[in-house]
C-alpha cells in the first residue's frame, strides 16, 4: 500500500477490503456448489444459471476443478479439498478411459486439476497423470505442417491445418512436462508452436487471429479467420485475452524477450478497446446494433495477464505502472458490474460472459473458465497464488 497521502491510503484499503469480501463470497459459493451439486459439472445455457451434469467430455471441466483448489488454497476448507480430489478424479477417469480427448484443450483440463493437485498435495500420482495428460497434448502435434493442430483427427476436411490462439495457454503443459521429466520434446513443440503463434496470429498492430490455416501437409501458411469471433479480419476480445496470458506465460517458461513484447503490445491493444466500465466487448470490431455484448471473461483473463506481466516486466518499464493501474479499474470493474456478490443465491460468479454470440450459445450468462479467472485474480492480489500454469516454490 503507499502512503502518499491519508486521502489514497483511505482509498487503497477500501480496494483492499472490496478485493476480500469478493474473494469470500466466491469461495462461499464454490464451497456450496461442490456440496449441493457433487462430482457433477457446470455446463453453459443461456438461461442465467448452470446446468449441472456428470463429466460431459467438454473442454470447460478443468476450470471448475481449478476453482475447488483455489477456494481450498484460500481457506484450506478441508470439505473444498475433498471436492477438488473428487472432480480432478473425475477428469483422470475420462483420460484413462480416452472420451473426447481429440482437441488441444488437455491443457485447460489437466493444468487445473491433475497439475493442480500435484502443486498444492504433492502428490506424485498426480504428477504421473500431468504427464500422461502431456502425452495426450503431444498427439495434436502434426510433423509435416509443424503444429499443434486445434480440433478434429488428422487430416480433418475442415480442421486438419488449423491452430488457435487459445493453445498459448495449454502450452504451459508441455513445457511444465519438459521440466518435469527432462525430455526436451515437449519445450520443443511448444516452443515451436509459440513462435508459429506469434507469427501468423498476432497482427502488426497489437490485435490477433482467432485461428490461422496452414497447408495441413507442408505447413504452408494460407490465412487468418476467425470461429468464434465477428468475422475474420476482427478481434474477438477473449482470443486477444489468451493472447495477453499466453504470451507472458510463455515468456515465462523461455525467457525470450520477444513472447513479452508480444504479450504487452497484446495488452496495450486490449486496454485501448475497452470501454469506459472495463468489461470488454464480445468482439472489438462487432457492430453495435444488436451485438452490444459484453464479455466478462476476457476482461477476467486479461487481468490475470495483466498481472503476470506486472511480475515478469522490470521495475523501469514503462508499462509497468500503466498496467498495475489497468489492473486495479479492471479488478473493480469485474466485482463492482459483473460479480454476483450482491447476490447470495447466485451459483455462477461473474455474469454478462459470452462463449459463441454468433451461434447464441451463451451470449450473455455464466461462463466457468471466466469465474476461474475472475478467482485466479482475487487469490493473486489477496493471497500471492498465481493458479498453476507453473511451479511455485514449495516451502521446505
Amino acid at each position: 500500500m503507499r502512503k502518499t497521502g491519508s486521502g489514497e491510503t483511505e482509498v487503497r484499503e477500501s480496494v483492499d477490503q472490496l478485493i476480500e469480501r469478493a474473494l469470500r463470497d466466491a469461495v462461499a459459493k464454490t464451497k456450496r456448489n461442490t456440496l449441493r451439486h457433487g462430482d457433477r459439472f457446470p455446463y453453459i445455457t443461456e438461461e442465467q444459471r448452470y446446468d449441472w451434469r456428470d463429466s460431459n467430455d467438454e473442454w470447460i471441466e478443468g476450470f471448475y476443478a481449478g476453482l475447488a483448489w483455489l477456494g481450498f488454497e484460500c481457506e484450506r476448507d478441508a470439505a473444498l479439498g475433498d471436492a477438488a480430489r473428487r472432480l480432478t478424479a473425475r477428469l483422470v477417469e475420462r483420460m484413462e478411459a480416452n472420451r473426447a480427448m481429440g482437441h488441444h484443450d488437455i491443457g485447460f483440463l489437466y493444468s487445473l486439476s491433475t497439475k493442480a493437485e500435484w502443486i498444492v498435495d504433492g502428490a506424485c500420482a498426480s504428477r504421473d497423470r500431468t504427464v500422461q495428460a502431456a502425452d495426450v497434448l503431444m498427439q495434436r502435434w502434426r510433423t509435416g505442417g509443424r503444429f499443434l493442430q486445434a480440433w478434429g483427427e488428422e487430416g480433418h476436411a475442415e480442421h486438419g491445418g488449423r491452430i488457435i490462439i487459445d493453445c498459448l495457454m495449454n502450452l504451459p503443459l508441455l513445457f511444465w512436462a519438459s521440466e518435469s521429466t527432462g525430455n526436451p520434446r515437449y519445450r520443443e513443440v511448444a516452443e515451436t508452436q509459440a513462435a508459429r503463434s506469434l507469427k501468423y496470429l498476432m497482427r502488426g498492430d497489437g490485435s490477433s487471429y482467432h485461428t490461422f490455416r496452414f497447408d495441413p501437409v507442408t505447413g504452408e501458411p494460407i490465412r487468418g479467420e476467425t470461429h468464434q469471433g465477428y468475422r475474420d479480419g476482427s478481434t474477438w476480445a477473449r482470443g486477444q485475452a489468451w493472447a495477453v496470458y499466453g504470451f507472458a506465460l510463455v515468456h515465462r517458461y523461455t525467457g525470450e524477450r520477444r513472447y513479452l513484447d508480444a504479450a504487452v503490445r497484446a495488452a496495450a491493444y486490449f486496454l485501448s478497446r475497452l470501454p469506459d466500465d472495463g468489461v470488454a466487448h464480445w468482439d472489438f470490431d462487432a457492430a453495435k446494433d444488436g451485438l452490444d455484448n459484453r464479455d466478462s471473461s476476457a476482461s477476467a483473463i486479461a487481468l490475470c495477464g495483466l498481472l503476470e506481466l506486472g511480475q515478469l516486466l522490470e521495475e523501469h518499464a514503462p508499462e509497468r505502472e500503466s498496467f498495475r493501474q489497468a489492473s486495479e479499474r479492471l479488478m473493480r470493474a469485474l466485482i463492482v458490474s459483473c460479480s454476483t456478490l450482491d447476490d447470495p443465491d447466485a451459483e455462477g460468479l461473474l455474469r454478462h460472459g459470452a462463449y459463441n454470440v454468433l451461434a447464441g450459445k451463451g451470449p450473455d450468462d455464466y461462463m466457468i473458465w471466466g469465474d476461474y479467472f475472475y478467482v485466479e485474480a482475487l487469490m493473486r492480489v489477496a493471497r500471492g497464488v498465481p493458479g498453476y500454469w507453473y511451479e511455485r516454490k514449495r516451502e521446505v
